[in-house]
């Protein structure tokens, strides 16, 4: 297993966390995410090591940025 923590901005609401939260779970391998919206923070758990490329695509395919 792997745990990798991100920042994510422009989130301001619980819609916004599940949007994240949807998008990225749809990566393969993905086995867990959990949002912090006070902090924009987003761990993602994962059979193995995802390439932050992945991770960017999937929030930014949710309508936020990847920093």
């Amino acid at each position: 297993m792997s745990d990798s923590t991100y920042t994510v901005t422009g989130m301001t609401c619980g819609h916004c966390a599940r949007s994240v939260e949807e998008e990225i779970r749809g990566i393969g391998g993905v086995t867990g995410v959990a949002v912090d919206l006070a902090t924009g923070a987003v761990t993602v758990r994962s059979a193995a090591a995802l390439a932050v490329e992945d991770v960017r695509g999937a929030v930014e395919e949710a309508g936020y940025r990847l920093t």
